[in-house]
């Protein structure tokens, strides 16, 4: 809750000086898609590439956060929100810090997305949807997680009886079901260089 006592403190050094002395603009990257869709392998992949290309760049993923800032919510419809809400302004704080911050969550509500996405200025966020269906991330499932939410084992499991929506409109869609991970990571950075957050090298 908001109080009257507290009032914005005005920095000196600012997000564009940062950018100015990273040498790239400071965005943030929203992986999206259902579990097992590839999210994280992508997104710390991608985190590689922009390290390679000498950029400031952190990951939030969506396992790590749940040991730390969300450690206190379970999986229900609100605590997802609220989890997604934390990272939301996690995310854009580390932004006005001049990093690329690249976060993995299956955050399977627009409507919590599109609030992060409110939160921040026009092209700050770049939503990007690992598509890939269920059946293939059902075959990816490491962790035999689709298959305790079949037999009712776990509760609430996106996909199986809690929705995910899709993006409507993302910046990027990268089909993380049939193609590589070399592809999936060349068309993310050809997109960032494409809009100017790093440069053609």
């Amino acid at each position: 809750m908001k109080t009257p006592n507290t009032v914005y403190h005005k920095a000196t050094v600012t997000r564009k000086r940062r950018n100015q002395l990273n040498k790239h603009k400071s965005i943030i990257i929203w992986f999206t898609g259902l579990s097992g869709s590839g999210k994280s392998t992508l997104a710390h992949s991608v985190e590689e590439e922009l390290y390679k290309l000498g950029c400031r760049t952190f990951v939030l993923d969506g396992d790590n956060v749940r040991h730390g800032l969300s450690s206190n919510l379970t999986f229900s419809d609100n605590d997802r929100k609220e989890n997604i809400r934390r990272i939301g302004e996690v995310a854009k704080l580390m932004m006005e810090a001049g990093i690329i911050t690249i976060t993995a969550f299956i955050s399977p509500f627009r409507e919590d997305r599109d609030l992060v996405r409110r939160l921040l200025a026009q092209k700050d966020f770049i939503e990007v949807y690992c598509n890939a269906g269920l059946d293939v991330c059902e075959l990816r499932d490491v962790k035999g997680l689709y298959k305790r939410a079949r037999s009712g084992e776990i509760k609430n499991y996106t996909g199986i009886d809690s929705p995910y929506e899709e993006p409507v409109d993302p910046e990027l869609v990268v089909n993380t079901g049939n193609q590589s991970l070399e592809e999936s990571v060349d068309k993310v950075i050809q997109y960032l260089k494409d809009i100017g957050v790093v440069k053609n090298l």
